[in-house]
């Protein structure tokens, strides 16, 4: 009974932000029993610093009992809203872009795998209030396919401007924790636009297939391991083409980067060229996945002649 995924949620939030994300500019404690530990374990070298992680831990756990009222309104007497729904694509969306920036501004060594983490942890966080799309690209992918009755085109365009919202708000944090730097969106050394969009391309597809297949589907559909399985995804194309094209694979994070980059050497461009190659792997993540996935529509027939 109950989900079956909760611990591995939480252990790897530890992985998203502490050893990597947030780890590389505050050591990542998130706890003020670590905070106190470490402080009173080099005592020689000074004491105090445990005191400013506490207090700014204390209010980042009031902060997210707050935004916990605010996406599941249910558990406390209200009804959950189109409000709500928005402010899980927002969190979501914001925290994935925040664990993008923070391992490329830290030049974390497996950056990666932190921000698959942190992709997983808050789609089993706020899959069941929104669905934990997090990406225009899966937006368009799961509306193209057809299955998700409740997400019609102005639903889904509320989607995508939360996420953009939420991944620029999301910029301008990670660039101001490393004041004000920040990191140009476009291919990488040794490669061009061709070579960043085949890359996109593939890896955008994979990343919305897997959705569609793993959370979408009533045939294959994964009640426990989505996350992981999504998640994967990212570990997957980060590590296959970061050197092409960065992975961003989310019209969101590269609109998040041209904003912490105020939008400069090209960078607006860059993000319209990503989200655009983006876009067209999920029409055809969705194409694909009817053809291959068509055994849902036969079984929701058989369903509604019985």
């Amino acid at each position: 009974s109950g989900n079956q995924f909760y611990g591995l949620a939480i252990g790897f939030v530890i992985i998203a932000a502490g050893v990597y994300g947030a780890g590389m500019a505050s050591g990542g404690c998130f706890n003020p029993a670590v905070a106190i530990a470490i402080d009173v374990s080099s005592l020689s070298k000074g004491f105090g610093w445990c005191i400013a992680f506490l207090i700014w831990e204390f209010i980042g756990a009031a902060l997210a009992a707050v935004v916990f009222k605010v996406v599941r309104p249910e558990e406390f007497g209200g009804e959950r809203g189109l409000p709500a729904v928005l402010a899980s694509e927002f969190l979501g969306t914001f925290m994935l872009v925040v664990t993008v920036g923070l391992n490329v501004m830290g030049r974390t060594p497996d950056g990666a795998f932190s921000i698959a983490a942190s992709l997983m942890s808050m789609i089993y966080a706020l899959g069941d209030v929104s669905g934990a799309h997090f990406n225009p690209a899966v937006t368009v992918g799961i509306l193209a396919s057809g299955r998700a009755a409740d997400l019609t085109p102005a639903k889904a365009g509320q989607y995508i401007g939360a996420q953009v919202l939420g991944a620029m708000a999301a910029a301008i944090l990670y660039s101001g924790i490393y004041n004000g730097a920040s990191f140009k969106l476009g291919p990488g050394p040794n490669f061009g636009y061709g070579e960043v969009m085949i890359a996109e391309f593939v890896f955008t597809f994979l990343l919305c297939y897997v959705v569609l297949c793993v959370a979408v589907s009533t045939t294959t559909a994964a009640k426990q391991m989505f996350g992981l399985a999504i998640g994967s995804c990212i570990t997957c194309g980060v590590n296959a083409i970061g050197a092409v094209s960065g992975g961003a694979l989310n019209p969101a994070v590269a609109v998040g980067i041209a904003t912490g980059h105020r939008f400069r050497d090209g960078s607006l461009g860059a993000a319209i060229a990503f989200s655009l190659v983006e876009f067209v792997a999920a029409g055809a993540a969705a194409g694909i996945f009817g053809v291959t996935h068509a055994v849902d529509k036969q079984s929701d027939k058989l369903e509604s002649a019985a």
